[in-house]
Parts: C-alpha cells; structure tokens; sequence
C-alpha cells in the first residue's frame, strides 16, 4: 500500500477552490462582479495547493512588484483568473489569493498617482528646451 507523504496528501479543497472559480467566473462574466479567494485562509496542504497550480497552470502575463516586499501577479491559463502572491520577512508567504478580475486593482494606476504623474511630465516639459519638430 502506497501512502502518500504529507506534503503531497490531498484532502479534496483544490477541487472546492476550482468550483468557487468556476462560480466567480460566472459572476464576472454575468455581471462584472469581481471576486477573491484568500488562498491562506483555507486548510490546504501542499499536495492540495500542487493540485490548484496545476489545475489553473500560467498564461501570458506576470508582474512582480517590489513595494514594502515583493509581490508576484500573474494570470492563469484561465482569464480573469489572477494568481495573486505577496512575500514578508524572510521570503515567506504573507498573503495569496487567487482574484477573479479583468486585472488585478494591484496593478491598476490609482487616479491620484496618474495625476502626479501629468504633473511631472506637464514640469518636465515646461523646463525642457524648446526645439523644433
């Protein structure tokens, strides 16, 4: 009889976690409601967060950001399926979810942050030489 490590020992929450993607899928879909799945709340074990990785793999877009600890973005081979990780001390996991959104709000430009940037450029400009086209 084989047994299974702890480590790689299922306990059938991947496949929970797939379901409750599925239904915020749908909602977004539906209704544009965005959703989250806090990954570190639930008791998952390894072998279930394997699992999850597996069953939602990588698509084609990934960020890291690296403001008060890094953090890593990236999309699922499912759209609108966010992989959403952020590290503390010691490069461990501080928090994870998984964001059921056309793009993570981590990654959207606030309105005031876009301000202060036309502000810098509009000085940047009025301070650079003017030369002809």
């Amino acid at each position: 009889m084989h047994v299974e490590s702890h480590a790689q020992q299922r306990t059938g929450m991947a496949q929970s976690v797939l379901h409750e993607i599925v239904r915020g899928l749908t909602d977004l879909a539906d209704n544009g409601t965005p959703s989250a799945i806090d990954l570190r709340s639930l008791p998952m074990t390894e072998g279930d967060r394997h699992e999850l990785q597996e069953a939602l793999g990588r698509g084609e877009v990934s960020a890291t950001l690296d403001m008060a600890g890094k953090s890593d973005i990236w999309e699922t081979r499912h759209a609108g399926v966010w992989w959403v990780r952020h590290m503390g001390s010691g490069d461990r996991i501080a928090s994870e979810t998984i964001e059921i959104t056309a793009i993570p709000d981590i990654l959207m430009a606030h309105r005031d942050d876009i301000r202060a940037a036309s502000a810098r450029l509009s000085a940047d400009l009025a301070a650079a030489p003017s030369e002809p086209v």
